[in-house]
């Protein structure tokens, strides 16, 4: 859980507080803080005050968006920061086309993590 600056901030088009997810996926708080903990989900402290937020984009319905927890571990793994995990999602790939956050949420996730496998070499 950390502090995003402006450039990346402006990346993400919408943001979730965390009692609104745990309401949507049907949860108790304390399991949407388990999933940002487990880093299944990022959140990050932005707004006057400095509340924890995820990207709206992260979530589906009534669940976490498919294949977005390995994504984040791949990345993770590759030795990115929350803020830069965000900022590689949020960045429009031409090759996608979109951006890698949205490819997950249309179930593109395969060649999101392809992306992002392709970034550890």
């Amino acid at each position: 859980m950390t502090e995003i600056d402006a450039k990346t901030d402006a990346l993400v088009p919408a943001w979730l507080f965390l009692p609104d997810i745990a309401e949507m996926l049907d949860v108790e708080v304390t399991r949407v803080r388990q999933l940002v903990k487990e880093g299944q989900l990022i959140a990050v402290r932005r707004g006057e005050r400095n509340v924890l937020q995820v990207p709206a984009a992260f979530i589906d319905g009534d669940k976490v968006v498919k294949g977005l927890a390995g994504t984040l571990t791949l990345l993770r793994d590759d030795g990115f920061s929350d803020e830069e995990m965000l900022e590689w999602l949020f960045t429009p790939d031409p090759s996608l086309p979109g951006t890698p956050a949205q490819a997950l949420s249309e179930n593109r996730g395969t060649e999101v993590k392809r992306r992002a496998q392709a970034l550890a070499v």
